[in-house]
C-alpha cells in the first residue's frame, strides 16, 4: 500500500488501462500538452503522442459525438467533458444517442464510453462551473454513473468504468481533484465494482448516505458527535446507477434513521431518490423522519461567502441529524 491523492490516482488509471489497452484513448480539451486541466493526463501525450491523447476544439458535442462514433467501432474512448455545466452542450449525445444505441440495436453494437468531468462548488468559479448534477443525469436510462469519495476508489472505479462496454459518466468532485487528501492505495492491479457501497463507518444511532467529498464532511461531523454519544453509521453508495439500495436499507433498519447529505440541489436530486426507497421499503423499521441535506434550489453564487452558505457542510448535517435524535 501507499498514499497517493485523488488527482494521482486518477492519472494512475488513465495510465495503466492504456498501457494495458491499445485501443483505450482520451479526448477533450487541453489533454494534450497541458496534460488535462488538473494535470491528471500527466506524461501521456508524450508517450502516446496524437494518436491516443487527442486535443480537440472548444466543442463538447464534437468531442462526444466522435467518442460514440469510436465506442462502436471498437475502440474505448475517454471523453473529457471537463466541468459536468458542460454537458448540456452535448445533451442529445449523452441522450439520445450514447445510453441509447445498445437498446436500438438489439445488442449488436456495445457503447464502451467514458465519460469524465469535473463537479461541484467550492473554487469560487459561479454559476456555471460548479453544479453537481447527478439527479438530471440518473434521469437517463442507460447511463452509469459514478461518484468516489477518496483516492482508491478514484482509481478502482475509473478502472472500471473504461473497462465497462456501456457508457459510464465518472464525476470527478473539484475540490477532492485540487486538495483532496492522500489515502492508501494498493500497489498492485484492483478493480472497484460498480453498484456495491462502501460502509466507511459503522455506527448505531443514525444511517448518513453522503457522496463525493460529503463523505470527507460526514466524517467530520461523525467525529464531533461521538463526542456527545451519537454514533453515525456513514454510507458512500460509490455508484448512483446502479445504486446498492441494499446495503442503506439494511442499515436504516439497524439504526431507524436516515440522512441523505449530497451536493445537489434538492429538488430532482440523487438524496430524493434515495429517501424515496427508504421510505418504500423501509417504512416500518424508520423512528423518524428522512432529513435530506443538500444545496439549495438555486444557482450556485460567485461571492465566496454566499457559495460557502450555499455548499452543505457540517453544521447543517448535525443539525438536521440531532433534529431527529432528540
Amino acid at each position: 500500500m501507499r498514499e497517493i491523492n485523488f488527482r494521482q490516482a486518477v492519472g494512475e488509471a488513465f495510465a495503466e488501462e492504456m498501457e494495458r489497452d491499445s485501443s483505450v484513448f482520451i479526448i477533450g480539451e487541453d489533454v494534450g500538452p497541458m496534460g488535462g486541466l488538473m494535470g491528471e493526463i500527466g506524461g501521456l501525450y508524450d508517450k502516446y503522442g496524437v494518436a491516443r491523447v487527442k486535443d480537440t476544439p472548444l466543442s463538447e458535442a464534437a468531442i462526444l459525438g466522435s467518442s460514440i462514433g469510436a465506442a462502436i467501432t471498437g475502440m474505448r474512448p475517454i471523453a473529457q467533458m471537463r466541468f459536468n455545466d458542460f454537458l448540456g452542450i452535448a445533451w442529445d449525445e449523452i441522450l439520445n444517442q450514447a445510453t441509447k444505441m445498445r437498446y436500438m440495436f438489439g445488442g449488436k453494437i456495445k457503447m464502451p464510453l467514458t465519460m469524465t468531468a469535473l463537479s461541484g462548488a467550492g473554487r469560487h468559479q459561479a454559476a456555471q462551473h460548479s453544479q453537481s448534477l447527478e439527479g438530471m443525469l440518473m434521469s437517463i436510462p442507460g447511463l452509469k454513473i459514478v461518484l468516489p469519495s477518496n483516492s482508491k476508489d478514484a482509481k478502482g472505479l475509473l478502472k472500471t468504468a473504461i473497462r465497462d462496454d456501456n457508457p459510464v459518466m465518472y464525476l470527478q468532485h473539484k475540490m477532492l481533484m485540487w486538495s483532496g487528501p492522500k489515502n492508501e492505495v494498493p500497489d498492485g492491479e484492483y478493480l472497484t465494482p460498480f453498484g456495491e457501497a462502501n460502509i466507511v463507518r459503522e455506527g448505531k444511532d443514525v444511517t448518513v448516505v453522503a457522496t463525493a467529498y460529503m463523505v470527507t464532511k460526514a466524517l467530520n461531523a461523525a467525529e464531533t458527535l461521538q463526542k456527545e454519544g451519537i454514533s453515525l453509521e456513514i454510507i458512500d453508495p460509490r455508484t448512483i446507477v446502479p445504486f446498492d439500495k441494499q446495503t442503506v436499507l439494511d442499515s436504516v433498519k439497524k439504526t431507524g434513521r436516515l440522512v441523505v447529505f449530497t451536493e445537489e440541489c434538492q429538488t430532482g436530486s440523487f438524496a430524493a431518490q434515495v429517501a424515496a426507497i427508504a421510505a418504500d421499503e423501509a417504512f416500518d423499521y424508520l423512528d423518524a423522519p428522512i432529513k435530506r441535506v443538500n444545496a439549495p434550489d438555486t444557482p450556485v453564487p460567485y461571492c465566496a461567502i454566499l457559495e460557502e452558505y450555499w455548499i452543505p457542510d457540517e453544521k447543517k448535517l448535525i443539525k438536521a441529524i440531532k433534529g431527529i435524535i432528540s
